[in-house]
């Protein structure tokens, strides 16, 4: 080779542009457990760059949130005990309900002032437990609250099964699955013969049809319409075969940001039930599928962990609308007044079928 053809090699070479992760986190809901997840005995749960206190209230049976540190002295309100519906301290026994008030001071006879802690709006809805999040400290919008599963409320169907996994990257990346068609086969061991993309909104949608190696049998088609509602809200709904009986899945697979560069990601499964069979066989049923499911994501998490941020993604034409859902995804790091129209425009991609 020339030392002119090594030069033009050069120049060709495709530099790759990481830019630095903003300081903020996006406006949404943040899916934080299962209904179950939460009682009178506090859970920590870290997320949004801090840790926050969660409890169930003794007796409205709501539950509230707080960040987790006591201004007082800066104890761990997680490790508090409840009192009706507010979380006590385990150092000095101040009260505060799910507001961030202090409601009770056991040795003082004035609450100070500036005895307030940030509290955050919770959403229990579809067997979950919601965090709203938002940068400017706004309440949320109406329009963007979850829609109501049927299922989740049917007995036809089983409750969640969930579990917990932590990523070591910037959430993004979880994001970027909703139009990366190409990962699918190396990937999830899926044979994809129709995918498409639908942006509308604070909504992102995901239909695929195809083939699976270890969720469908033979030749049953296996199809998926998995949606985001809002940033953080993923939800899937899967039709397919198993044992050789036609099944109906739901999966969850929700992320809160811990940090700006770690996340956890809740992934669940429920299924309609099988009448024929007891509780204990229909739960162990759901459980298997979530053992198979896991086992077709989990490949993702090794990705995840060991990749590099890429804002400027070298793409083919078989590659689905990274940039697309990438555009969508910043409305929700933007100030609610700044987010433009065309970000919320209605807008269709197939990218294949």
């Amino acid at each position: 080779m020339t030392a002119e053809q090594k030069l033009k090699n050069l120049s060709n070479e495709h530099i790759i542009i990481a830019s630095t992760v903003e300081d903020r986190y996006a406006r949404g809901w943040h899916v934080i457990g299962s209904h179950r997840d939460f009682s009178t005995e506090p859970k920590m749960i870290e997320c949004f760059g801090t840790r926050i206190a969660v409890w169930r209230g003794a007796e409205d049976k709501a539950v509230h949130a707080i960040n987790a540190y006591c201004p007082h002295m800066g104890a761990d309100l997680s490790k508090g005990c409840v009192s009706g519906n507010d979380i006590v301290c385990p150092f000095h026994a101040w009260s505060w309900n799910g507001d961030g008030e202090c409601t009770d001071i056991p040795y003082a006879s004035k609450i100070p002032d500036k005895a307030k802690i940030r509290g955050w709006e919770v959403l229990e809805k579809n067997g979950l437990v919601f965090l709203w999040h938002d940068h400017e400290r706004n309440p949320s919008i109406a329009e963007q609250e979850p829609r109501r599963n049927e299922d989740w409320y049917s007995e036809e169907w089983t409750d969640w099964t969930m579990t917990t996994i932590r990523i070591d990257s910037n959430c993004r990346e979880l994001v970027d699955n909703m139009a990366d068609m190409g990962h699918f086969g190396p990937v999830h061991y899926s044979k994809v013969a129709k995918f498409s993309n639908l942006q509308d909104g604070h909504t992102f949608t995901q239909f695929m049809e195809g083939g699976h190696e270890i969720l469908t049998e033979g030749d049953t088609p296996m199809t998926s319409v998995a949606v985001y509602e809002g940033p953080a809200y993923m939800t899937t709904t899967m039709t397919g075969s198993m044992n050789g009986e036609e099944t109906k899945v739901h999966l969850l697979v929700s992320h809160t940001p811990v940090t700006l560069n770690a996340f956890d990601i809740r992934f669940g499964v429920m299924m309609r039930k099988d009448p024929s069979l007891s509780e204990q066989e229909n739960q162990q049923r759901v459980e298997e599928n979530t053992r198979l499911n896991i086992e077709s994501f989990i490949q993702d998490v090794e990705i995840w962990n060991n990749k590099v941020r890429v804002d400027n993604p070298v793409l083919c034409d078989g590659d689905g609308p990274i940039n697309m859902v990438r555009k969508w995804y910043s409305q929700f790091y933007m100030d609610a007044a700044d987010v433009p129209a065309r970000l919320q425009a209605r807008k269709e991609h197939v990218t294949l079928g």
